[in-house]
């Protein structure tokens, strides 16, 4: 049996990813986001029930789409805003936007923009952790693409070969940009890859956040228990295209009807239910983030951008 906190909390944190993806891509419309915006839309269960199975102490790595994970490990909304639109409120004072969302403080190593390159840099924090014998444990974030990267081989196995406290967490939303994972990828499982190298591996559906949950808490556990690493797949599918300039007409518009109608937050809604909690409730959380999140566009659009002088020392520094 699941609490109804822990629910709530879920859902609370699915939904905020939701309205805030949701958000953020009207003001990128609005020309308030500059570059690239990859929305996490549609995968908001994997990022959620990956960090509610670990300790505030561990360590997460992201990716390019990676908004999802800075929230569900506990970012702050109007932070995560003003750092899309590049204010010197954000979490890196606006200077590493949409890609490359930090905080290391609080164990958020950090989002990449080279796919695949998180990998490595999860591994080596989970080295350290090994090392220092701190018993933190490194949740890795990557994508069906960078599993075709030769850095997931090398780093995998290295993970293995040290009995690292590393999760690695495949999302596989079945495109590596409009590429299908079943084009690039001769097994219907990109799990087993990781039996090759003795890691022990799971796949999960993951738009159930319990699901996820619940594998991701098991991982953990056998991480710090000395048997890592653990990799699991989740299951997913996008809301749309590649980016929020992509029409994503390459995806059939039968199975993304049959993913959206499954999406993570109507799933978790249904839990909710089960466990006896009220219609009223679900929209109470609802109605909290909704306002939550409208005064985190304010903050950071009244929040002022960078001073140019001060970013010019910085690079200088270096």
């Amino acid at each position: 049996m699941y609490s109804k906190q822990l629910l709530s909390e879920l859902y609370r944190k699915l939904y905020a990813i939701r309205v805030f993806e949701t958000q953020c891509i009207k003001l990128y419309r609005q020309g308030l986001i500059r570059g690239y915006f990859h929305p996490y839309l549609g995968e908001e269960a994997v990022a959620v029930g990956v960090c509610a199975a670990l300790e505030e102490s561990d360590y997460i790595v992201s990716t390019h789409r990676g908004h999802g994970h800075c929230i569900a490990w506990g970012a702050e909304l109007k932070r995560m805003v003003a750092e899309l639109l590049g204010r010197e409120t954000g979490y890196c004072g606006g200077r590493g936007g949409s890609m490359h969302i930090a905080d290391v403080t609080a164990g958020n190593v950090g989002a990449n923009g080279i796919v695949g390159a998180g990998i490595p840099l999860g591994v080596g924090a989970a080295l350290a952790s090994h090392i220092r014998g701190d018993g933190k444990v490194t949740a890795i974030f990557f994508s069906d693409g960078a599993c075709n990267n030769g850095v997931f081989a090398e780093a995998m196995n290295l993970a293995a070969i040290w009995s690292l406290p590393a999760i690695l967490v495949l999302e596989n939303n079945h495109y590596a940009v409009s590429t299908r994972v079943e084009d690039v990828c001769r097994t219907a499982d990109m799990a087993e890859r990781g039996v090759g190298y003795g890691v022990e591996s799971h796949v999960v559906d993951g738009n159930d956040v319990l699901k996820v949950y619940d594998q991701a808490r098991d991982a953990a556990a056998k991480c710090r228990a000395g048997a890592g690493p653990i990799l699991i797949e989740c299951k997913t599918y996008r809301d749309q295209g590649h980016h929020v300039n992509d029409p994503g007409d390459y995806m059939p518009k039968d199975v993304l009807a049959e993913y959206k109608a499954r999406n993570p937050e109507s799933i978790c809604r249904k839990h909710m239910i089960d466990a006896g909690l009220g219609s009223d409730q679900v929209d109470g959380i609802e109605a909290e983030v909704d306002a939550e999140l409208a005064e985190a566009v304010e903050f950071a659009r009244n929040s002022a951008e960078p001073d140019v002088a001060e970013f010019l020392k910085e690079v200088e520094s270096y």
